[in-house]
């Protein structure tokens, strides 16, 4: 018999630069802020890792222009485990920065501070496959995807990423299903996650909404999308949430005047698998290498930036001193018999 889980999904965690430099300053708990308490509640906290945690410093090339490398010193990884962080994604644009040898220290690094984590690997196999947990008796899947660079897809001998391209050309999505389906065999709850779309995009296309219904549609629980910088807002498919993109967490980033990538959220997902039974946001706000509660005018700005946005999704939030609730005209009975949203 399955418990009640409360899951915290953030976006990307960027511990390199800057927070790097404060970290060798400042205790590992710092980038938190004040969000400790709320992160200690949680059944699991999921990030996507926008960084190698790794001493190499030689950068990885094929000869094209990257303008960003980030890269943290391994001992950041104290800094997941201050903030209750229990899995990250590491399919994304910045995980192999400093090369395969960088990945695999990453990898390694994760695995002796006991983080669990999907989405790159020293081979496909080990790039397809999913975290899995088990969560007050739960049996919780994770996979983890990246729609670029397609050059750092994983081969059957090679090292990289679990790369996608957001399609549903049915020669493309059948790699999606099948991993679905290969996790939910085993699984009580599954969770996708996908690194995808350009930077500072406020809102989800029409080809990416109609791409994460499919995942839903082929057994997904949770879509839980991040890359672009700002939250996208929330939507619900068969009384499964869609977080298109869950915005920044920890960076050391320039805050865009228009889209304030320097506001984002945590997403607390409560599920009792398989149904999810609800979904609340609360809104932080990231400033000195760290995040926090995000309170006054720029709490205020946010909450009407996402409240529109969920709205053009069919969602409605009440709003409370401490969070967001969210509401879905959504009602369809969820996989397994149980009502959704």
């Amino acid at each position: 018999m399955t418990q009640p889980l409360t899951l915290i999904f953030g976006g990307d965690v960027m511990l390199g630069r800057g927070v790097d430099e404060s970290l060798r300053r400042r205790r590992p708990a710092h980038p938190w802020g004040d969000l400790l308490p709320m992160l200690d509640t949680a059944d699991l906290v999921l990030v996507n890792l926008e960084c190698a945690l790794t001493s190499r410093t030689e950068r990885w090339s094929d000869g094209r222009y990257k303008p960003f490398y980030f890269r943290a010193d391994p001992g950041a990884v104290d800094a997941l485990v201050a903030g209750r962080v229990g899995f990250v994604s590491v399919a994304n644009n910045h995980i192999a920065d400093f090369g395969w040898e960088g990945l695999r220290e990453t990898l390694a690094v994760l695995d002796d501070a006991g983080i669990a984590h999907a989405g790159a690997g020293m081979d496909r196999a080990d790039a397809h496959e999913p975290a899995r947990l088990v969560l007050h008796g739960a049996r919780v899947s994770v996979l983890a995807f990246a729609d670029y660079p397609a050059e750092w897809r994983a081969t059957a001998t090679s090292p990289g990423t679990n790369y996608v391209p957001v399609s549903l050309h049915s020669e493309d999505f059948v790699e999606v299903a099948r991993q679905i389906a290969a996790a939910r065999e085993r699984a009580d709850f599954v969770i996708f996650s996908i690194h995808w779309g350009p930077n500072m995009r406020a809102w989800p296309s029409q080809e990416f909404r109609a791409f994460a219904r499919a995942v839903i549609d082929a057994g997904a629980d949770v879509f839980w999308g991040h890359s672009a910088h700002v939250v996208q807002g929330v939507e619900f498919h068969h009384g499964r949430p869609i977080l298109y993109d869950t915005g920044d967490l920890v960076d050391d980033y320039a805050a865009d005047p228009h889209l304030r990538n320097d506001l984002s959220a945590l997403f607390l997902v409560r599920a009792h698998p398989p149904a999810v039974e609800s979904v609340e946001i609360v809104p932080v706000h990231i400033a000195d290498n760290m995040v926090s509660r995000a309170r006054g005018a720029a709490r205020e700005w946010f909450v009407h930036r996402v409240r529109t946005r969920c709205a053009e999704l069919d969602v409605e939030l009440a709003e409370d001193e401490e969070r967001l609730h969210l509401a879905s005209a959504d009602r369809v009975a969820a996989p397994g018999g149980q009502a959704g949203l």
